[in-house]
């Protein structure tokens, strides 16, 4: 047996470590070239991109020195780097020198696999296996093609071929390699079960299994068979299937760990967290490594909760600093995760916009390793951000080099579309490749569907887009029902009774500009125009606003009302109103100390007027408009990273229809309550007139004409929007009536728009009065019992089952020595929050005093149920903070 024949059946078992030691052992003893190109495979398939790149420049400058054997080993590393067109510019002429060369079949097979040809594919694959029958990762290929292509019997048959020859030959490999092809082969057949619906034949075969292999092999087999389950949209029962498998191993991290990923990618964010965090606590219990868990922590918590990413990201660089190379922690695996770490670091640093910061921390990984992708990526979209086209399109460039449907996915978002549709159809290819997303990668899909349009193929991109939106529908949870409710509520809770009774509420201030409307409207546009003038600072989407309604919600579970906002409202007084304002005020100076106005741009605040004119009945608001069915094609061909927050309705025609509506109806409302308050302006009219309706917004907003707010495409400032490029274009009227490309195709859309707007009746309780709660404590802590007594009961009045005003009341009449009314009605209120610690402490010490011992020997023993952990964070703290200190500790004396 020739060395040659080892070395390729260290391929064919897909040993690539083994295969890179012997090549370089052949190399430094024979110098013979014809095996470089098994080097530069072994390199490709263990991800080693730096040295494989030195190795190609050197098999380049002798390739016509390779023998054909070489050709067909040096086409595979292209294959790996999924570079088709070069592998195909060795295979081809191969195949006419050899046509009966096993291995030309397969890897030609696997490139027409990669470029749709699956009928091509699978002849060439079954042609290889009839060569060389022995070759398993043919039957593997085989079986897959044949599950594509929806043929299961075909599937079955390649699967017992390569099952039966593997019973026939497995004396012949290393353990190692029978366990890696049996796994594959088993993993195959769930998927097969899974495809074919034959779920109860699956579990019953892993519940068998559990019983026949190890703990590890049978772990691998559940997280296949979820992923296949996932894979084919079945996104509940995957999780099913994890949670069984936890039954049994209630702490192994492996099925957590996935368990976390769906959770994230079905928008389950704290449900995902939650899972990160129990699974960095069981890895320190095991005693195995936790670096990982923190990085993936910090990317889920990037978006939601800077503050714990930064803490995440932080905590895994020092802990990747303590680790030591060891046989199971080898160097290169410590250099990889260095660069995660620091990489999840840079992310957060340009999510907070400190730019240089990011910038620095990007390069230092780039030049440790020039081809780290998601480095690569998280600069190329801060150069985006940043205005430096250039900069980002050449980051592109580099990433399409590594993988082409991401590099062309991020060019297209630059609008640099690629001329060759073959390209488009391979990114189509691997947009339907399932994954944990689903059996379809939904923002690719949009991407592709975008340069379609491009190229004037409407239907093609309609098409695609409907898959696309389809797709991400399957892991929404928007419901069009309920938005619609909300906006009901909102408009009854914001009426012209609440300013009329709470007339001495805000703050005079003009600082703040709101610019608003329905996403895709044209807000970016105009706040990019009005950041041009030396006086305004255009800030972007702030969460200003929803943060405070935040707050209030989190106010309101604290206190155990059984409010929430908008309903609460109507309890903010004047002092508290004024303490939300001026805290927003201070938020918004700091971006720009010297700025006479601050634009928030966030567009769905058209939701949010009341709340703004009551914080800053004098604020300057701005509601854009556009032809709604350009804000619909927009939209629904847009995929946003919020799709499952607020945006979920842009993957529905008919849910956009429905947005619109209550967006109209909602904009009628804020009009009527605040007559020529509001300055509507068009987006067909800004693009047709830009300073006539530049002029109208300075002039609204108080400040001098500048002509410099013209030349907005050339302002130097990151803007992070789904508009993120076009707003670094001067103007253009090609998105002006983009809809009729598509009008066969709006009925949808039109029925939404049109559909009876309706809701259930509101149920709300309004109260005569604000702050009747935090009066009453003011009054206890000032030692006035019975004023106390008065406001807390007044409360009660309105709503019976208002846990602080029952627990407060409680302790009033402790302090009144009525110790029996007392309990009762600190019972009430720490039934409704179990999770605070003080009511709880407080209420057993009143049992005590009572003589009931068994009562609060058995609170004693129960364990409280913690608060939800949005209260650590709750960003008014300072409301809460009534709280704290009315302890019961003093009542004994009294």
């Amino acid at each position: 047996m020739s060395y040659f024949t080892i070395l390729h059946q260290l391929v064919d078992q897909q040993q690539f470590s083994s295969l890179k030691t012997n090549v370089e052992q052949y190399l430094n003893e024979t110098g013979d070239i014809q095996a470089l190109p098994l080097k530069a495979l072994a390199l490709a398939h263990l991800g080693e991109r730096v040295e494989l790149e030195a190795v190609l420049v050197e098999l380049d400058e002798q390739r016509s020195a390779l023998n054909i054997t070489a050709q067909i080993d040096l086409a595979a590393v292209y294959c790996v780097l999924l570079q088709l067109d070069e592998a195909l510019l060795l295979l081809e002429p191969a195949l006419k020198q050899a046509p009966d060369q096993p291995l030309v079949l397969a890897r030609l097979a696997w490139c027409r696999m990669q470029m749709g040809e699956l009928s091509v594919a699978r002849d060439l694959y079954q042609r290889s296996a009839e060569l060389m029958p022995n070759r398993l990762p043919v039957w593997s290929a085989l079986a897959r093609l044949s599950l594509e292509a929806n043929d299961h019997l075909a599937a079955q048959q390649a699967l017992d071929a390569g099952i039966a020859r593997l019973s026939e030959i497995h004396t012949e490999f290393p353990e190692t390699v029978v366990e890696d092809f049996t796994a594959q082969f088993r993993h195959l057949q769930l998927e097969l079960w899974v495809d074919k619906g034959e779920l109860a034949e699956a579990e019953q075969w892993l519940e068998q299994r559990y019983e026949n292999v190890d703990k590890e092999l049978w772990l691998n087999l559940v997280l296949a068979y979820a992923h296949a389950l996932a894979s084919r949209d079945q996104h509940s029962e995957a999780e099913e299937a994890l949670r069984n498998g936890l039954k049994k191993q209630p702490d192994e991290v492996s099925l957590i760990s996935q368990l976390a990923e769906l959770a994230q990618l079905q928008g389950r964010t704290p449900q995902a967290i939650h899972l990160l965090r129990r699974l960095i606590y069981l890895a320190k219990q095991q005693d195995k490594p936790e670096v990982m868990y923190w990085i993936r922590l910090s990317s889920a918590c990037l978006h939601h909760r800077e503050e714990q990413a930064r803490t995440a990201a932080e905590k895994a660089i020092t802990l990747v600093g303590e680790m030591q190379e060891s046989e199971e922690t080898p160097l290169g695996l410590i250099k990889q995760t260095t660069l995660q770490a620091k990489n999840a670091l840079a992310q957060i640093e340009s999510q907070e916009q400190n730019y240089t910061l990011a910038e620095q921390l990007f390069t230092e990984i780039l030049t440790e390793n020039p081809y780290f992708l998601p480095a690569l990526q998280g600069l190329g979209q801060q150069q985006m951000q940043c205005g430096h086209i250039d900069e980002a399109i050449a980051l592109f460039e580099r990433i399409k080099q590594i993988d082409p449907a991401k590099g062309y996915s991020s060019l297209i978002n630059v609008c640099r579309f690629p001329d060759d549709e073959d390209v488009l159809k391979r990114m189509e290819k691997a947009a339907y490749r399932p994954s944990m997303e689903g059996s379809v990668r939904a923002g690719l899909l949009l991407q592709i569907a975008s340069a379609w349009e491009k190229k004037k193929q409407y239907d093609k991109t309609f098409s695609l887009a409907v898959d696309a939106n389809a797709a991400s529908k399957k892991l929404l949870h928007y419901d069009a029902k309920v938005h619609r409710q909300e906006c009901a509520r909102t408009r009854h809770a914001f009426c012209a009774e609440l300013y009329q009774h709470r007339a001495d509420c805000g703050v005079d201030s003009r600082l703040p500009v709101f610019v608003l409307g329905m996403p895709r409207s044209g807000t970016t546009l105009v706040e990019q125009i009005l950041a041009g003038h030396s006086e305004i600072f255009g800030a972007g989407e702030l969460g200003v606003i929803p943060s405070r309604i935040q707050g209030l919600r989190r106010w309101e579970r604290h206190t155990g009302s059984g409010r929430q906002y908008p309903d609460c409202v109507d309890d903010l007084n004047a002092t508290v109103v004024k303490g939300i304002a001026e805290e927003i005020l201070e938020e918004l100076q700091a971006f720009d100390p010297d700025a006479k106005h601050i634009v928030d741009k966030l567009p769905h605040n058209f939701e949010n007027i009341g709340l703004i004119k009551f914080l800053f009945p004098n604020a300057r608001i701005i509601s854009v408009r556009r032809d709604p069915r350009d804000i619909a094609i927009s939209n629904f061909f847009t995929d946003y990273q919020a799709k499952h927050g607020g945006m979920g309705f842009a993957y529905d025609l008919e849910w956009i229809g429905e947005q619109l509506a209550d967006h109209n109806q909602l904009m009628h409302h804020w009009h009527e309550l605040f007559p020529d308050e509001i300055l509507e302006i068009n987006y067909e009219e800004v693009v047709e007139d830009t300073e006539g309706m530049a002029r109208k917004m300075l002039d609204y907003i108080g400040v001098s004409w500048e002509p410099e707010v013209l030349a907005f495409n050339e302002l130097d400032r990151p803007v992070k929007t789904a508009s993120v490029w076009q707003v670094r274009q001067p103007i253009y009227k090609t998105s002006k009536a983009k809809w009729k490309r598509y009008q066969s195709h709006l009925a949808p859309l039109i029925a939404g728009t049109n559909k009876k707007i309706q809701w259930d009746d509101i149920q709300m309780v309004s109260l005569p009065e604000a702050g009747m709660l935090t009066t009453g404590v003011a009054l206890y802590r000032e030692d006035k019992l019975d004023e106390a007594e008065y406001e807390f009961k007044k409360l009660l009045h309105h709503i019976p089952q208002h846990a602080a005003a029952n627990f407060m009341l409680g302790i009033v009449y402790a302090r009144k020595n009525h110790l029996q009314e007392a309990a009762e009605f600190m019972e009430i209120g720490h039934k409704a929050c179990p999770w605070n610690k003080e009511w709880r402490e407080d209420l057993i010490q009143a049992y005590e005093m009572l003589g009931e011992t068994e009562k609060a020997e058995a609170l004693k023993a129960k364990k409280p149920k913690h608060a939800n952990k949005e209260n650590e964070n709750s960003q008014i703290e300072e409301q809460e903070a009534w709280a704290t200190g009315l302890s019961f500790s003093g009542v004994a004396q009294d």
